[in-house]
């Protein structure tokens, strides 16, 4: 493995390709030991020889796309985890794609735990902060299809009571404001979420509380939304993850 993995860096080393000869060397292989890995890379995708050389195969381009997801999740949760500990409340990213809410990355301790899914969050996006802040976000053909198949339902005491009411909440909410609910998802906590859009998706970064810190609510997420400009410009911040 390690003798593949040699050889795999030394291709990737050369944007043309290179010929057998010349990545045995560089790899320190003896060339029937190199010639033998190659056809063994090339025939399970990880190389392609082309015209004498050989290059990175598709299956090498994935792995290498994989690790790039993997790097850009691994910074988003860094991320959270900072201002996790920087306002001593969990947080939460999520974003909306392919019509659904998706809860990405949470960040929490056993002081400050998240708040427990006990309702799907896909199927109840009208009943917590993240899905009221994602689809706030969201044309009204966009909207009223995710409540088509979400419809709204009683979740507790507290939840918006029907889809008009839901609808003329998400209207009155303002492009860049926070979204703020109380016990509507889960009795006993207050949650907010920052709206975030890059390009044409949806996405939200979010804190939650317990019902009798709710004074802290408000000041933490402002601290929350004036730190989002050192989150992006520290990092090309990407939600493709």
């Amino acid at each position: 493995m390690q003798r593949a993995l040699r050889l795999l860096e030394a291709v990737g080393s050369h944007t043309a390709g290179a010929p057998a000869k010349q990545l045995a060397r560089e790899a320190g292989l003896p060339l029937p030991t190199a010639y033998h890995l190659l056809r063994t890379l090339t025939h399970e995708g990880y190389l392609r020889r082309d015209k004498g050389v050989f290059v990175l195969g598709e299956a090498a381009v994935r792995l290498a796309g994989g690790g790039a997801m993997q790097n850009r999740r691994s910074k988003i949760e860094d991320s959270l985890a900072h201002w996790r500990d920087a306002i001593g409340v969990p947080v939460y990213f999520a974003l909306y794609r392919e019509g659904e809410i998706e809860l990405a990355a949470v960040s929490d301790t056993p002081y400050a735990p998240a708040v427990d899914e006990w309702a799907d969050f896909r199927e109840t996006g009208h009943a917590h902060a993240i899905g009221q802040c994602l689809l706030s976000q969201l044309d009204e053909k966009a909207r009223e299809d995710h409540l088509d198949r979400h419809p709204v339902q009683t979740i507790t005491p507290y939840t918006v009571r029907d889809r008009r009411a839901l609808l003329e909440r998400l209207g009155g909410t303002g492009r860049m404001q926070p979204v703020v609910e109380r016990q509507e998802y889960a009795l006993g906590t207050v949650c907010a979420a920052i709206p975030i859009t890059v390009g044409s998706m949806a996405a939200t970064m979010a804190i939650s509380l317990p019902l009798h810190q709710e004074a802290r609510l408000l000041p933490a997420v402002e601290q929350l939304r004036s730190g989002m400009g050192s989150l992006f410009s520290s990092f090309a911040f990407s939600i493709s993850i």
